[in-house]
């Protein structure tokens, strides 16, 4: 039987820190090469076509807008299929970006298919996308949208359940239809 506790004693005391402060902190941002693997042999991984700005931060070395940018293309539809798409999306050589090849996933997700519900980001979303999620109704739809004109958008899906006053049990049905 695999002893998980006495493989870490293995680790140097650096590699000991980098694995507890990635065990306690699911944002902390990755500064190394080293902190990569580790983090790729946590099995954290990251997934290319449904990452949010904050898993893009993670990786060592992209900036904000860069996070945003990819973030927003993939709420747009684009599928990111390899490392030379990111890097064409970055417009970066693709020999920058290798290093994150560890914690990268590239899933495909079929836009037609029942097993993945299309999400919408709320800050972009029309009161008629909005109403085709379930549960959401047309005067919930406006109310939506309401909201977002009267104080501006939504930061996420804490804000957007404040914000509208919706029930936990609501929010957790709308969550895998929502994305920032």
């Amino acid at each position: 039987m695999f002893d998980w506790l006495a493989d870490t004693t293995r680790l140097n005391p650096n590699q000991q820190s980098i694995r507890a402060r990635l065990n306690r902190d699911p944002y902390y941002r990755l500064q190394s090469l080293q902190e990569i693997e580790i983090a790729a042999e946590l099995g954290i991984k990251i997934d290319v076509n449904q990452a949010s700005v904050d898993d893009w931060l993670r990786l060592p070395g992209i900036s904000i807008h860069q996070a945003r940018s990819l973030a927003q293309l993939s709420s747009n539809g684009v599928q990111f299929c390899c490392i030379e798409d990111l890097a064409a999306a970055l417009g970066l050589p693709v020999k920058r970006i290798i290093p994150w090849q560890p914690i990268l996933s590239f899933c495909y997700y079929d836009a037609e298919s029942g097993l993945a519900p299309q999400t919408l980001n709320p800050n972009t979303a029309s009161v008629e996308q909005l109403s085709t999620i379930p549960a959401v109704d047309l005067f919930l739809a406006r109310k939506i949208l309401q909201n977002r004109l009267d104080y501006g958008n939504y930061r996420n899906l804490a804000d957007f359940q404040c914000r509208l006053g919706l029930k936990p049990q609501f929010i957790s049905q709308l969550m895998y239809y929502l994305r920032f």
